[in-house]
C-alpha cells in the first residue's frame, strides 16, 4: 500500500468517526469549567474551617467538586470532622459566596466557544448544580454572553430528580434541546459530572483543574487543559480558531 492509499483510507475513517459523533447539541457545567468559581468556594470555604484549626485542600475538595452542595457540605463537616452541623456550614458559606461571586472571571476559551455556537445556530444549555438563586449571582456580570444559552438547567430545577452523578440533569438539558442523547456533547471538570453524562449516554469532554488526579477521568473522549484546546470539528461542528 503506497502513501497515497494510505492516506486515502485514514481520512476516509477520520470522516466515519466524524459522522458517528455528528454532534447536535452541546452541554455545559458553569463551575470551573466557564467561570473561575472554584477558587473563591476554596477561599470562601477556607476561611470558615480555619475558625476551628482546619485546612480544605485538594484531598478534600477534590471529593466534593462538581457534587451538590447538600452533599458536598455533609462530606467536608465530617471529613474534616467540623464542631458544626452541615446546614450551619452551608448557611455561613452561602452568605459570604452572595458577595463574593460576582467577581467571578470566565475561565479560557469560555465566551469566544459559546459566542461561535451561538452565532452558527448550535443549540447550547447549561446544566449546572447550582441553585438558580446561586446561578444568577455568579452570572450577574456576564449576561452578554449567558444570554446565548437557549436553555439553564441549574440543581434546583423540579424536572432534575437526582444531582450529578445521576444522569437527571443532562437528560433534562438535552431534551429541552430537543435533540436526542447520542448525539451530545458534555463538557465537564468533574468526576461526577463526567459520570453523570456517560450514565445519559453522552459524549463527555473532561476539562478538569489541574490539582485534580487525571485517573478520574476515565471514559471521557477527551481529557483537555481548557476550552482553547478544544477542535469543534472533530465532532462536526464548525471550527474554531481560538485568538483570545
Amino acid at each position: 500500500m503506497n502513501n497515497n492509499e494510505r492516506s486515502m483510507i485514514m481520512t476516509q475513517e477520520d470522516a466515519e468517526v466524524t459522522d458517528a459523533l455528528a454532534i447536535r447539541q452541546v452541554l455545559f457545567d458553569m463551575d470551573g469549567l466557564l467561570l473561575d468559581t472554584e477558587s473563591i468556594y476554596t477561599e470562601i470555604t477556607q476561611q470558615i474551617v480555619s475558625r476551628f484549626g482546619k485546612v480544605f485542600d485538594w484531598s478534600i475538595k477534590g471529593n466534593m467538586i462538581g457534587r451538590d452542595s447538600t452533599s458536598s457540605s455533609r462530606y467536608l463537616v465530617s471529613a474534616l470532622d467540623l464542631p458544626i452541623s452541615a446546614e450551619d456550614y452551608l448557611c455561613e458559606r452561602d452568605s459570604m459566596l452572595r458577595v463574593a461571586f460576582p467577581r467571578a472571571q470566565p475561565l479560557a476559551g469560555a465566551r469566544e466557544l459559546i459566542e461561535h455556537l451561538s452565532a452558527h445556530r448550535i443549540p447550547i444549555a447549561v446544566a449546572s448544580s447550582s441553585s438558580r438563586e446561586m446561578f444568577d449571582i455568579k452570572t450577574r456580570n456576564h449576561q452578554d454572553w449567558f444570554r446565548l444559552f437557549d436553555t439553564v438547567v441549574t440543581g434546583d430545577d423540579p424536572e432534575v430528580g437526582a444531582a450529578k452523578p445521576s444522569p437527571d440533569i443532562f437528560l433534562t438539558a438535552s431534551a429541552r434541546l430537543g435533540g436526542p442523547a447520542s448525539h451530545t456533547l458534555v463538557f465537564e471538570d468533574a468526576p461526577s459530572g463526567l459520570a453523570a453524562g456517560l450514565a445519559a449516554g453522552m459524549h463527555v469532554i473532561a476539562i478538569p483543574d489541574p490539582n485534580m488526579d487525571a485517573s478520574r477521568y476515565s471514559g471521557a473522549r477527551e481529557v483537555l487543559g481548557s476550552l482553547t484546546e478544544f477542535a469543534p470539528q472533530k465532532y462536526g461542528l464548525p471550527e474554531l480558531i481560538f485568538t483570545r
